[in-house]
């Protein structure tokens, strides 16, 4: 199968038009309706929907944000660096949103448009979600309810309780799409890493611990769960960042000592502030370098560097 991809101007340009259209919303955490975007250069996974799922896809705007909710076709958005810069290294993007929405802007296409920078092959992942009210106003009212606050946890933290069948699926997929359509995206099929973002992070997670079709060559996860894991043999080096007052942090090391015990290579970033979901950066917070360090990171380990060929 060959995969024509359009040039990505397209996003670009409704990438800006969302971002500069975020002066006119309220950044006090307000949600509004968002018109869905067209997405031209979305590829479907084909890996079916979501049982008793009342809604349809529907998109919404939050602290200038877009944001995608009752997710029940999963896709898969390519981001190819400029002619001339790509290195062979792939990324999946995973956004997060406590699968019940997906930051597409801050934890997807900004993070994927950064990846090309650096000459690596992006590709934003917009997997199922559980299903969420129809209407905005009940969803917002869902949204604001009041929650209490996780004890901090001691010891192993089981495995997640939700079922994230549906997302490991999607993952498997988008993973198994980049390997069959490598030689056409440019792609070295032993470089390809997952990076996600709070959910996301957990899925790049649970896809390491548990997949039985992906081979990453390296994760980040940014701001997830931050228990002790059972490590698989073969585990990738990993790259995590999260900031102290994150309400997921709760003062856990145990994924990095797990990682560490098991004799796999792992840096860790602990940020003075940041909070949750800071994307690529908010104003005046510690954490807003993390980006350069993973792809320092990434360069010092090689996954930068291109395959010669003789």
């Amino acid at each position: 199968m060959q995969l024509k991809i359009k040039k990505l101007s397209k996003i670009s340009v409704l990438f800006c038009l969302l971002l500069n259209s975020s002066l006119i919303y309220a950044q006090d955490g307000t949600i509004y309706p968002l018109e869905t975007p067209k997405e031209p250069n979305a590829i479907p996974l084909n890996t079916g929907g979501v049982e008793n799922q009342p809604a349809s896809e529907t998109w919404f705007k939050q602290w200038g944000d877009p944001m995608a909710r009752n997710i029940t076709k999963a896709t898969l958005t390519p981001f190819i660096p400029k002619k001339g810069m790509a290195n062979g290294a792939a990324v999946i993007v995973a956004p997060g949103g406590g699968f019940s929405w997906l930051s597409m802007g801050n934890e997807g296409w900004e993070v994927a448009e950064a990846l090309n920078k650096k000459g690596i092959t992006a590709f934003v992942l917009k997997y199922r979600l559980n299903p969420t009210p129809d209407k905005l106003e009940d969803f917002t009212a869902w949204m604001n309810r009041p929650r209490t606050p996780a004890p901090a946890a001691t010891g192993a933290t089981p495995p997640p309780a939700r079922n994230l069948d549906n997302q490991l699926t999607d993952a498997e997929a988008a993973y198994a799409m980049i390997i069959k359509n490598a030689k056409e995206w440019g792609v070295d099929t032993d470089r390809i890493g997952m990076i996600g973002f709070s959910a996301g992070a957990g899925l790049t997670m649970h896809a390491t611990l548990h997949s039985k079709t992906m081979k990453l060559a390296f994760i980040g996860p940014i701001y997830g769960g931050m228990g002790s894991v059972e490590v698989p043999k073969n585990a990738p080096p990993m790259f995590c960042a999260i900031a102290s007052d994150d309400g997921l942090f709760r003062g856990q090391f145990g994924v990095i000592e797990s990682w560490h015990k098991a004799k796999v290579p792992v840096e860790f970033h602990l940020y003075q502030n940041g909070g949750h979901g800071f994307g690529l950066g908010n104003p005046n917070r510690t954490s807003n370098k993390w980006f350069d360090s993973f792809a320092y990171w990434l360069e010092v380990n090689k996954f930068l560097i291109p395959k010669t060929t003789n």
